[in-house]
């Protein structure tokens, strides 16, 4: 027998799971008039922003190493955020694939100088993917829900990644059908 026949292949090794609370996180972040629009609030993209850092962080804790965001679902503003807004970004591990997770995020402002409390103002779901140092997929640990409210996420999460792939199956059989009726090239 070989060297090669008698080594156990490390990507089939079983990873031990993680539990929801060992990669969450809250980022937090005061608003200044650098991060406004047109509009005098808050730029949407200044908040995707700290949503994506927020979540690539869980991301790499969860998967002990780099992680990259592969997709961003149902980014949703509920309320406008204004300058002067205390912003908490907090992201949790929902779901975990081979080597893919989804992160979800709420985001939640507070006054800055005020006792009231925070408000949410938005949420999103992101994929990532975790990666080696050579940028290919690697395998990640899988998530362990504690509390009802983390199996129900993972629950929801897994409807949505099957919409993601049934989506993405059907734009692909649509693009292919267009190209051979000689529609699109």
């Amino acid at each position: 027998m070989t060297d090669q026949a008698t080594r156990t292949d490390r990507s089939e090794e079983e990873i031990p799971g993680k539990p929801t609370a060992a990669s969450r996180t809250t980022l937090s972040h005061i608003m200044t008039g650098s991060d406004t629009n047109l509009l005098g609030t808050v730029h949407g993209g200044v908040i995707m922003k700290l949503v994506d850092d927020a979540a690539g962080a869980v991301a790499g804790r969860h998967s002990g190493g780099p992680a990259v965001t592969a997709s961003m679902d149902e980014m949703v503003f509920l309320e406008p955020v204004r300058v002067g807004d205390l912003v908490h970004v907090r992201a949790q591990v929902n779901w975990t694939g081979r080597s893919s997770m989804e992160v979800g995020v709420r985001v939640m402002a507070e006054r800055w100088n005020e006792s009231t409390p925070a408000q949410q103002v938005g949420s999103a779901y992101l994929v990532f993917a975790a990666v080696d140092v050579d940028g290919k997929p690697r395998r990640v640990p899988p998530v362990v829900p504690e509390t009802e409210r983390d199996k129900r996420r993972y629950q929801e999460a897994q409807i949505r990644r099957t919409h993601r792939l049934a989506r993405r199956r059907a734009i692909k059989e649509l693009r292919e059908k267009r190209v051979a009726d000689g529609i699109d090239d």
